[in-house]
């Protein structure tokens, strides 16, 4: 098989990751702005792939975890005119090897499918939690195989930009660990940087004990870009995987 190219389309940022049959390979961070063209998407692939030593033509497929509908057609246009090759969407294009227990079940993000599956496939405990710090900081439950549902939570960035927006005086957050002991802040900036990591923090462990009551003893996957700061004062998070999505976009692919 050939190698593809991973998406994982967020409202922040796409991260996307170069794959072949032996798994994942170098990834990229761009930030999501779905007002771009599909030429602007194409020329930075473009620049991935002369940088990797990748030719177009060795591109079989695009496999996306979007969450963001603008962007699914610029996406197919173009793989279409720079890669000349599909574009397989996890969940329509791409089945999961999960069930969906949700109400509405086309209103739960590809992501937290496409992760619930990387996670189902890696673990063998009957009960997950997988908590995501993404936009939104989400915790996705499943037991046996099944996505059973899950809460959506204020995310880190977005909270602190919200904070700095409505506020005049307030320093922008440093998220830096400085210890794994919580202490109250001497000036604003220790304050802000206790109160965002213990306090996100906290709230994980949290609403894990209480999702305990209906999953018995858990084991929490933490993934998205600010899951490594938590993860380092969190009492619940038994593992950090960084490329959780990736992961189960490799594995629904490779694994067809």
């Amino acid at each position: 098989m050939g190698k593809t190219l991973l998406f994982d389309a967020g409202n922040t940022n796409t991260k996307l990751c170069l794959a072949d049959d032996q798994g994942l390979n170098e990834s990229y961070t761009l930030p999501t702005r779905p007002a771009n063209t599909d030429d602007d998407w194409g020329l930075k692939i473009e620049s991935i792939l002369l940088r990797e030593g990748v030719v177009p033509s060795d591109i079989e497929a695009c496999v996306i975890s979007s969450v963001v509908p603008p962007l699914d057609p610029l996406f197919r246009k173009m793989a279409a005119r720079f890669l000349d090759c599909e574009c397989l969407f996890a969940g329509r294009d791409l089945p999961l090897d999960i069930d969906n227990e949700y109400a509405h079940p086309e209103q739960v993000g590809a992501d937290v499918l496409v992760g619930c599956y990387s996670a189902r496939m890696t673990y063998d405990d009957r009960n997950l939690i997988i908590v995501d710090f993404g936009t939104a900081t989400t915790c996705a439950c499943v037991q046996d195989n099944a996505f059973k549902g899950g809460l959506i939570c204020p995310g880190l960035l977005s909270s602190a930009s919200a904070l700095a927006s409505g506020t005049a005086k307030l320093p922008k957050v440093d998220l830096t660990v400085k210890s794994d002991a919580l202490s109250w802040g001497q000036s604003t900036a220790e304050c802000l940087n206790q109160g965002f990591v213990f306090g996100f923090a906290s709230m994980v462990d949290g609403l894990v004990k209480k999702l305990s009551a209906k999953l018995e003893d858990p084991f929490v996957v933490a993934t998205g870009g600010l899951a490594p700061t938590i993860a380092q004062v969190s009492e619940t998070i038994n593992e950090l995987r960084p490329d959780l999505v990736m992961e189960g976009l490799w594995m629904a692919y490779y694994n067809r």
